[in-house]
């Protein structure tokens, strides 16, 4: 009459969630870490992180510090980051406060953001320092080249 469904076990659902390569971590804003951080996940931080930033995608909120570099495919900052940033897209947010050189594919920057610092557009086939890695790996099609940089209001 009564059918008893088993309880799911928390570590079935969290597979459920890795299954779709969709995982994430979070860093509270009750966490400080003296140290680099080396995530292949996205990363969310709403602490303080003393020490450099390397991982997909990552998202900063208001009271978050990040005190070091960063270096991420995608990034969403709207905290206080002290230090150099590489990003392919990044999104600089109102809120945010940047001090440290940028160094960006794609550049969003909301009127009211603060950056400190020199925006560099990278050239697709570029290493970070600078120079050329391969002449055969530089776009043909000139368009392709064209910084991006969107000023949101």
């Amino acid at each position: 009459m009564f059918s008893r469904k088993p309880a799911e076990n928390p570590r079935s659902a969290a597979s459920k969630i890795m299954a779709g390569n969709s995982t994430f971590s979070i860093i509270g804003p009750d966490v400080t870490i003296k140290g680099d951080i080396h995530a292949s996940a996205d990363l969310h931080v709403d602490g303080r992180v003393e020490g450099d930033i390397a991982c997909a995608s990552l998202v900063q909120g208001e009271a978050s510090v990040i005190v070091g570099s960063l270096e991420a495919e995608t990034a969403r900052l709207a905290g206080h980051i002290a230090g150099s940033i590489h990003a392919r897209e990044l999104v600089i947010l109102r809120t945010a406060r940047v001090e440290g050189d940028v160094h960006y594919d794609a550049l969003t920057i909301e009127q009211g953001a603060q950056v400190d610092g020199r925006l560099s557009h990278r050239v697709p086939g570029q290493s970070h320092g600078g120079k050329q890695a391969d002449d055969a790996a530089a776009p043909v099609n000139p368009d392709d080249d064209e910084p991006r940089l969107t000023l949101a209001g």
